[in-house]
């Protein structure tokens, strides 16, 4: 990686979280500011209220930009929300005998972007899962080797071209260029994976506030992006009705006292429950943790069952093996680890991202991963980049040109 400065966005549907980190002459990446902030105006990964969410990372950015003591301009944004999919095609090009480039490797995933990109939808990530060189398939890298006709397995991430206007647009209000989207659930399996899991296959869930997302890796490439439209704010929801109380302390009682799997007990132990439009003279009403669980486990449960029949829908759940891992915020309540190897059938693990050298011990864990795989994947040296980068600057050139033949007519 080039020497340099590089600033990374998670906007959530609870926080949003800015990492600025530093690139030094070694390619060494270390993390020098910090920032997150309580997310408001995010619905579902979709913008609901600009001016909340402008506000939310302008004070995410300027809280890492004075730990850091640097203004940034640039930043990769994460992804998440409904009408973000992915699915697999196959494209050929003619190499004319010589030996493969990596420009013929850019020019595949180039015509895959062409050929399913339309107003809709655009290309978010394009990630080469095999080539193949004449007869020649499971080529893992084909630069240098010679043949007729190039062909590549790629993994195609879409997204609803209306969603990354209008965070752009959002973004652009607070004075920043976004350089790069990244889906988050690819970002928390860069974050949280072992070589070994990504290569034999795994299925990674971020169990984040408004979306849980789901990502499948297997032979260490990305195949398969889905989410559920429903997270840890829905729990908090259900406990804010079920027990008449504030969200604001539907959360601090889920965090401290929430179990997704009842435990011998919890129905003699007593629990404080401060009354929605009562003031802090009432006593609080007490009932039993286990009212709590009760309330906790069926959505935790839907939520789960709805992961197991997206990769049932999309084909997934015997190509990923038995390996789950469970990131995100959510992922932290407890008894979530049993519930899922209940729901799912499969081996489970909580994902804590990797370390990175400057990393807090206060954002080191799973609520983080997205932010921090995000830093994973620019210390990543990915051919999809270069497409993603000349694609953005065509688009670029195009709106410029087409803004100056506006005004040529407008004036002239």
């Amino acid at each position: 990686m080039k020497p340099g400065i590089v600033a990374v966005l998670d906007i959530g549907d609870t926080k949003v979280v800015c990492f600025i980190a530093v690139i030094d002459h070694t390619g060494a990446l270390r993390i020098t500011g910090i920032g997150h902030q309580v997310a408001r105006g995010m619905r579902g990964g979709l913008i609901t209220d600009i001016g909340e969410v402008e506000s939310s990372i302008v004070a995410a950015v300027h809280a890492a930009e004075q730990m850091a003591g640097e203004t940034i301009e640039n930043v990769m944004v994460s992804l998440s929300g409904s009408g973000v999919t992915s699915r697999n095609i196959s494209v050929e090009l003619e190499v004319a005998g010589s030996s493969v480039t990596e420009r013929d490797m850019v020019d595949l995933i180039q015509e895959g972007s062409a050929s399913v990109t339309t107003d809709k939808l655009v290309m978010v990530h394009g990630i080469p899962v095999s080539y193949f060189l004449d007869d020649s398939r499971g080529i893992k890298d084909p630069r240098g080797l010679f043949g007729k006709r190039l062909g590549a397995e790629l993994h195609l991430v879409l997204a609803p071209s209306a969603l990354l206007k209008n965070l752009s647009h959002c973004i652009a209000r607070c004075h920043l260029n976004v350089t790069k989207y990244i889906v988050s659930s690819y970002a928390s399996g860069l974050a949280c994976l072992e070589p070994d899991e990504m290569e034999l296959g795994v299925t990674v869930i971020d169990l984040g506030g408004g979306v849980t997302s789901i990502s499948v890796f297997v032979g260490g490439k990305l195949l398969y992006v889905d989410s559920v439209p429903m997270g840890g704010i829905h729990v908090t929801s259900d406990i804010a009705k079920g027990l008449s109380t504030t969200l604001q302390h539907a959360e601090r009682i889920k965090t401290l006292q929430g179990s997704a799997i009842a435990a011998n007990g919890d129905g003699q132990i007593m629990i404080e429950v401060p009354q929605l439009g009562e003031d802090e003279t009432h006593e609080s009403h007490l009932v039993p943790r286990a009212m709590l669980g009760n309330i906790i486990r069926p959505r935790m449960e839907e939520i789960l069952e709805a992961v197991r029949s997206r990769l049932d829908a999309g084909v997934m759940e015997k190509i990923a093996g038995r390996r789950v891992v469970l990131t995100g915020g959510a992922a932290q309540l407890l008894g979530v680890r049993e519930l899922a190897g209940q729901v799912l059938g499969k081996q489970v693990r909580i994902g804590r991202p990797r370390e990175v050298a400057g990393l807090a011990e206060a954002v080191a864990g799973p609520a983080f991963s997205t932010a921090i795989g995000m830093l994973q994947f620019v210390d990543r040296k990915m051919i999809e980049t270069d497409v993603l980068e000349h694609v953005a600057e065509v688009r670029r050139e195009t709106t410029r040109f087409q803004r100056l033949v506006g005004w040529f007519k407008e004036n002239f």
